[in-house]
């Protein structure tokens, strides 16, 4: 596709400088029209150097305001310069008016570089000197209604084409936020369908057991119940703390009477495959080497270093600590872990 651009532009200078080049030497052919040839050439000079300077290659598409102006300039100074060497109520010029079509060119390769106003005031200044100089009825001898024309379709083909590329850039930013928003459903998606699948598997037995004895349940199936309620809100509160290693010796220090809390607020979203494996089997292995009463896991939302804080709690009362967790008395720190995110780095490379 860079390519196909590429010939298109160089074929367009081509073109273009083909044309210019074309005047020129139609004014050549017709110096022993004009009183003077000194006056001739300078102008063709002044022609040859703003068309060069105008189709010389850029980084940008868009012609510098000086040298817009510059050409505007140019288009009132060549027909003063070569109008004042011919005589305007001839009929017979012929090529000797190649300005006029020069002139036209030049326009039309400013309007094509994106600046419109500056052409149409260029090719304007042309007619009304044409007007003045020659007449109304001349205008279509001398070529003035077909350089206007060419002027004309260029400033309305760049406005298309500004206009094609604002639309195609809004297009493709449209077509990027519904993609967006696409993959982010089927995120969503995902992850609810993960989490039920995940929840049916660890309530499924102990609700056919309930429904098997009519809801009549034993002290030991209640118990069970209560650490079922607290595996699932680990699904939802825990998310991506979680791998079999990590429920396995949460549920292990439940089981002894420990309170566990998983907090999942996004420190570790950027982690997967195996830097994410290393932290969550830290992390297990800090909640199955402690016996503290109260066990809090959280991700570290705004740290660049640390993955996962890890801090347990003990009573030194053991009566208040057999109280449950809501219980007022002083606790002790038990463990205090900060799980890196560097080592999973280390570890993985």
């Amino acid at each position: 596709m860079a390519g196909s651009v590429v010939v298109s532009r160089t074929l367009a200078l081509i073109v273009a400088a083909f044309f210019s080049g074309y005047h020129v030497l139609l004014g050549v052919y017709s110096l022993d029209q004009p009183a003077s040839a000194t006056p001739i050439l300078a102008a063709m000079s002044l022609y040859v150097v703003a068309t060069v300077a105008s189709l010389w290659t850029s980084s940008s598409m868009r012609m510098s305001l000086p040298l817009a102006l510059f050409n505007v300039g140019v288009s009132v100074a060549i027909p003063l310069i070569v109008g004042s060497q011919l005589d305007g109520s001839s009929g017979t010029l012929g090529y000797a008016t190649w300005y006029v079509a020069a002139i036209g060119t030049l326009m039309t390769i400013t309007a094509a570089r994106k600046r419109p106003q500056l052409a149409l005031l260029g090719v304007g200044t042309l007619v009304l000197h044409s007007v003045v100089w020659a007449g109304v009825g001349e205008l279509g001898h001398l070529g003035v209604i077909g350089s206007v024309v060419w002027v004309v379709a260029a400033v309305l083909l760049s406005r298309a084409l500004v206009k094609a590329n604002r639309d195609a850039r809004q297009y493709g930013r449209a077509e990027r936020e519904a993609s967006g928003w696409h993959a982010a459903q089927e995120a969503h998606l995902y992850e609810r369908q993960v989490r039920l699948t995940q929840t049916m598997r660890l309530a499924m037995p102990m609700l056919r057991r309930i429904s098997e004895s009519d809801g009549d349940l034993s002290e030991d199936d209640r118990q069970e119940c209560r650490l079922l309620e607290a595996a699932i809100r680990d699904e939802i509160r825990g998310r991506r703390l979680l791998n079999n290693a990590v429920r396995e010796q949460v549920m292990a220090a439940r089981r002894r009477g420990a309170s566990v809390t998983l907090l999942d607020e996004g420190g570790i979203d950027d982690l997967s495959g195996s830097p994410l494996e290393i932290v969550l089997n830290t992390l297990a292995t800090a909640i199955g080497g402690t016996t503290a009463d109260r066990i809090i896991a959280r991700t570290s939302a705004d740290s660049a270093t640390i993955a996962v804080t890890v801090v347990g709690l003990s009573s030194p009362d053991p009566a208040v600590s057999a109280l449950g967790p809501d219980s007022s008395g002083e606790e002790e720190v038990d463990l205090w872990i900060e799980i890196p995110r560097k080592v999973a780095r280390v570890v993985s490379d």
